[in-house]
């Protein structure tokens, strides 16, 4: 598999996906776990991740741009990914297509959100990944989140990913969060930890922008090297609230 293709599949793995804030809490947002929330009726999310290795000269950045269609039941985003290696240059990595549907209501005390992408990379064949994402409400102040998913690459190559997180809502506009994600192809597998903040500025026009800071580490056989992650996500209305059935 081509390094471009990896980059891609292992980002459309744990990229986050999410919806707007409610009662001016952070209700999304999450670093490299989806949470089963889409976006409301009207509003649009800007997501934008960037991840600097700390052992060499290289790093990746994600965009990710969510669209509501109609209601929150149907949601369709895209990602594109750049990337930057000492032996490369800045690269263009691949883009990803996306449809979740929103199985369970996103303000009940569990949230299903089932995710079908097409994963286009620069410079290979066109591949496919299904995921589950489950988020569970554990009283007031933690919320978890849980994944699974399936990625068909080029060559009948297949990769297989698991996630799971914690979040303290320690304030409504500030929380911690812990996240570990499994990823397990053919030649290799990858566990990573995502230990992190996440904070919001909530505006009277209705935007909010969170930003987010986290350190990655890889644990077992296959670790990864460490890295920084940053965050950051700006969220608001594209149709007013009268226009929204």
């Amino acid at each position: 598999m081509r390094v471009a293709y990896r980059l891609l599949v292992l980002s459309m793995a744990v990229l986050p996906f999410g919806r707007p804030a409610v009662a001016q809490g952070i209700a999304d947002n999450s670093f490299l776990i989806e949470e089963a929330y889409n976006q409301e009726a009207g509003v649009v999310q800007h997501i934008s991740t960037w991840q600097r290795s700390l052992q060499v000269s290289s790093w990746n950045y994600l965009f990710t741009q969510e669209w509501p269609i109609g209601s929150v039941r149907h949601q369709i985003s895209y990602n594109v990914l750049v990337g930057y290696a000492a032996r490369t240059n800045i690269d263009f990595n691949g883009l990803g297509l996306n449809y979740r549907y929103q199985l369970t209501a996103s303000d009940g005390p569990a949230a299903i959100a089932p995710r079908l992408s097409v994963l286009m990379p620069s410079h290979d064949r066109v591949g496919t990944q299904i995921a589950l994402p489950l988020s569970l409400k554990l009283g007031s102040q933690f919320v978890s989140h849980w994944n699974a998913g399936v990625t068909m690459t080029p060559r009948s190559l297949t990769l297989y990913n698991l996630g799971a997180s914690v979040v303290w809502l320690a304030r409504p506009t500030f929380n911690v969060l812990y996240e570990v994600t499994w990823t397990s192809g053919p030649d290799r597998t990858v566990t990573l930890m995502n230990p992190g903040v996440r904070w919001a500025y909530n505006f009277a026009s209705g935007l909010q922008i969170v930003p987010g800071l986290a350190y990655t580490f890889g644990v077992g056989p296959e670790r990864e090297g460490q890295g920084a992650f940053v965050y950051l996500s700006f969220e608001h209305r594209f149709r007013s609230e009268k226009g929204v059935n």
